[in-house]
């Protein structure tokens, strides 16, 4: 079986980080890839170790031609190519932010534009690989979750579902540069960002908090209250959350950790750290590995790591991750060794 794939958005770093997986994928073939910067030129052109892949507009992208498109695009601009590709007969994974809250007042009051499609919003999985497995088989639309979510989310899940946390979970996360995107920005550019370590949309204030939020309310009711303090560190990819929470009564480390290895010991992304260990950026770059550590702040209050790649389980790894699930071949497929070099043979000439 091939699996046919077109990719919206592919100069963005997420994209890149896409075609990247998929070289190694041994049933994938790349069939377009548009850019509406750089269209007319080719992939190389642009990320000079990148195979000579065409790139074309996004309005001339043959969707028909695809069986899956993964939209590497910003959010509004997300939805609308959704639609076009749902409606050719694409599955679509979206990694933009359009389709991951299901309410819509509240994707309208974070991100400050009217959803253009939120007729989709009720069937969208939220792609949270491990805990939506089956949801996503038989999906048309998938979205991505986001890094700091993704980060955040797999160590809380077990616990939240289990009755574990009695309080505020304050989420203290630090994101390389790369998650800012590709697009220039002073507050990512070298010299501010060289020697530097810089807190931003602390508190309540980020727009991964309601997504956050949103699924902590899914698996505990009432949903425990959350402060999420993002960081900008000077690596160019990573990311390392550090999560501080009460335990409820009756629970202890022993009881947490047998927990996680409940959750996740059969998991091929997971990796549950011995104790003693914390979780380092080091566990997971350039993989799609989430790596957890387990230790007591006091003896009521839990501290877990947690390390991915936000390009890698953050972004496009997990993507792929799903897009194996969606067409029934082995989830690791593509994500082996997130190493492994081009292979010009599956891709377009």
């Amino acid at each position: 079986m091939t699996i046919h794939i077109g990719i919206c958005g592919v100069t963005g770093y997420t994209g890149f980080e896409l075609v990247r997986l998929l070289a190694s994928h041994p049933t994938a073939e790349i069939v377009f890839a548009t850019s509406q910067t750089f269209a007319g030129q080719t992939l190389d052109a642009v990320y000079p170790q990148a195979p000579a892949i065409p790139l074309i507009a996004e309005g001339d992208a043959p969707y028909e031609t695809a069986d899956v498109v993964f939209l590497c695009l910003p959010h509004a601009a997300s939805a609308a190519t959704a639609v076009r590709a749902l409606q050719a007969g694409c599955k679509v994974i979206d990694l933009s932010a359009d389709f991951r809250l299901k309410d819509v007042a509240t994707y309208e009051a974070w991100y400050k534009v009217s959803h253009p499609a939120p007729h989709l919003l009720e069937t969208a999985v939220y792609g949270l690989t491990e805990w939506a497995r089956e949801e996503i088989k038989t999906a048309d639309l998938v979205a991505c979750p986001g890094c700091y979510p993704t980060s955040i989310l797999l160590p809380l899940k077990p616990l939240l579902s289990a009755g574990a946390v009695a309080g505020t979970v304050i989420a203290d996360s630090k994101s390389g540069v790369s998650g800012a995107g590709r697009t220039p920005k002073q507050a990512s550019h070298f010299v501010e960002v060289s020697d530097n370590l810089s807190p931003y949309s602390i508190g309540q204030s980020h727009r991964h908090w309601p997504e956050i939020s949103q699924a902590m309310g899914w698996w505990a009711q009432p949903a425990p209250s959350l402060i999420f303090s993002p960081h900008l560190i000077p690596i160019p990819r990573g990311m390392l959350s550090t999560i501080y929470m009460p335990l409820a009564q009756g629970w202890d480390e022993a009881q947490v950790r047998e927990a996680l290895h409940e959750a996740y010991s059969a998991e091929p992304f997971i990796k549950l750290l011995p104790a003693g260990q914390h979780a380092t950026v080091a566990h997971a770059i350039r993989t799609n590995r989430c790596a957890i550590g387990v230790q007591m702040g006091d003896p009521h209050t839990l501290i877990l790591t947690s390390a991915i790649d936000n390009l890698t389980k953050g972004a496009s790894g997990q993507a792929v991750q799903n897009m194996n699930v969606m067409f029934g071949v082995r989830e690791d497929c593509g994500l082996g060794n997130a190493d492994c070099g081009m292979n010009a043979d599956r891709l377009p000439s």
